[in-house]
């Protein structure tokens, strides 16, 4: 018999030789090691999307290398930031915001706007995993070259946001994208950090008048810089229409802000895509209003106050919880705690005290 007939499995010869770099442009240093910060810099200014995702994990990257090399490339696209318009979106979940965002991104589109999403996925406390669907959910938009989406992992971070969101923000920035637009989870205290990052926050809600208005923490609908009833279509149109009365009402209780802006409600659909012309209209309107009396600059700059207090109190944790006396003496103090020969604050005064002494 053939000894090929023998035979109940035949083998490939497969290809020559491997596929070639996705990005034919992007050189490979020697050894897989990363590129130098220039050439990182470049790869983002021409708008490469791999170098600009690169650039990115390094950011997020917990490695020390990985966040020296990260800060060099920030430093070095400074100058080209800036240029953007900076929108953050929240809402309870449920609300439609990934819906919303599609649609509204798409009329972004008509009107030549080069886009980033950064949406932030809640994390599970447990198993530290993530969804990071939101390029499913966003289907047409992730489909277009002036689109980039990025989802993130929120993990322990402050409500839900990743702490290295603002720094992303500046690489896509001077990526040439001109809106930014970050998604929170709507949950915690997620909305207090997306507004010190953003010029402008919109908050989604829901049809539902009075009784929900009651459920909303006073700060976020005090920090919004604008409410849209979303899912106003169909049955929900009527209901929509009063949850609008009810919103502009509440409104009044707030004392005005320092832009001069007043917050407007507007109705509007993911789906049917009503109501997406009069928000674009309004952002405009409120950019012309704060660059004119420049409470816009204003803002960035109390922001960039902010996030240095903020970058400082994360480096002195991290200082902190590294300190080989301290990560030795840690379980020491905390068991002595839990037994109660301990209180909090003396084992707090003793963790510092070894710490701050001086070698």
């Amino acid at each position: 018999m053939d000894s090929k007939k023998k035979k109940a499995l035949s083998i490939s010869e497969g290809v020559d030789q491997a596929p070639a770099n996705i990005n034919p442009h992007l050189k490979r240093r020697k050894g897989g090691a990363h590129l130098r910060p220039d050439d990182y810099v470049q790869g983002i200014r021409l708008g490469n999307r791999v170098v600009l995702s690169q650039a990115i994990t390094l950011i997020e990257s917990k490695l020390p290398e990985h966040q020296a090399l990260a800060q060099q490339i920030l430093e070095a696209c400074l100058p080209y930031a800036g240029n953007s318009f900076r929108l953050g979106i929240t809402g309870s979940p449920g609300v439609g915001k990934s819906t919303f965002i599609e649609r509204f991104g798409l009329d972004l589109l008509e009107q030549n706007k080069k886009i980033t999403i950064l949406a932030i996925d809640p994390s599970s406390q447990l198993s530290r995993g993530s969804i990071l669907g939101d390029k499913t959910r966003m289907e047409a938009l992730s489909r277009s070259e002036d689109v980039f989406i990025r989802p993130t992992p929120s993990g322990q971070t402050l409500g839900g946001v990743a702490r290295k969101t603002r720094e992303t923000i500046v690489l896509c920035e001077a990526a040439g994208f001109d809106t930014i637009i970050i998604e929170t989870v709507g949950v915690g205290q997620s909305e207090i950090a997306v507004h010190s990052m953003v010029d402008f926050f919109l908050l989604l809600l829901l049809p539902g008048g009075g009784d929900e208005l009651q459920g909303i923490k006073r700060g976020i609908v005090e920090m919004a810089d604008m409410i849209a009833v979303n899912k106003a279509d169909g049955d929900r149109l009527e209901l929509a229409r009063q949850a609008k009365r009810a919103y502009q009402n509440a409104l009044h209780l707030f004392p005005p802000k320092e832009s001069s802006w007043t917050p407007p409600v507007i109705m509007c659909s993911g789906i049917s895509g009503m109501g997406m012309s009069d928000i674009i209209e309004q952002l405009r309107d409120f950019q012309k209003i704060t660059k004119g009396n420049g409470t816009f600059e204003k803002k960035r700059s109390d922001q960039n106050k902010y996030w240095l207090y903020e970058t400082i109190q994360h480096r002195l944790r991290q200082l902190f919880y590294t300190h080989p006396d301290v990560k030795k003496q840690l379980p020491v103090v905390e068991k002595a705690i839990l037994e109660g020969k301990l209180s909090s604050f003396r084992g707090a005064e003793q963790l510092l005290k070894l710490f701050d002494h001086k070698k």
